[in-house]
């Protein structure tokens, strides 16, 4: 149980390591080298390149509000897989009424253990709905606004689902 506790925190401090804008507390959440797949244009190998683009990213919001619940955790010696929903609010008053874009979706990683504890090695993040202004994510009139939507049910039958593959 301890393992487990131990990877439930490390997933609500990235929650918190969002909301807080404090990119060095990913150190403490992923390995050097994770393979973050975060959709169709958003795809890091890279802890350092990662961390570099969602500052960036979340550098113009108001205010962001993430949560995260459901926790599911497996654990098999030094490596363990987990299952995450996530809910998110970006603010950004600037982009008008209503100035909030509200989604939900899930976490489906990969987890190693490593000297330093439990490290992220790979995540799947994917989008299952969204609503609000999507101005409030692509502010700029050159920035197409596309995101695609997944059914959990739809990904774990095509098997892409690491935490399904993990507990059956």
């Amino acid at each position: 149980m301890a393992d487990r506790e131990d990877i439930i925190e490390l997933i609500n401090l990235y929650g918190f390591a969002m909301d807080t804008q404090r990119w060095d507390l990913f150190d403490r959440i992923f390995t050097g080298d994770c393979d973050a797949d975060y959709g169709t244009t958003s795809h890091w190998t890279s802890r350092a390149q990662f961390k570099a683009d969602f500052g960036a990213f979340h550098e113009m919001f108001d205010a962001t509000q993430h949560v995260m619940t459901n926790h599911l955790v497996k654990v098999a010696g030094d490596r363990a897989s987990s299952h995450t929903y996530g809910a998110w609010r970006l603010i950004l008053h600037a982009a008008g009424d209503p100035p909030v874009w509200d989604g939900t979706g899930y976490y489906d990683d990969r987890w190693v253990r490593t000297p330093q504890g439990w490290r992220i090695a790979g995540r799947v993040c994917r989008v299952v709905f969204w609503t609000g202004n999507p101005r409030v994510q692509t502010p700029m009139e050159e920035i197409a606004f596309r995101l695609d939507l997944v059914s959990l049910r739809e990904e774990g039958a095509e098997g892409r689902i690491n935490f399904l593959k993990a507990i059956t």
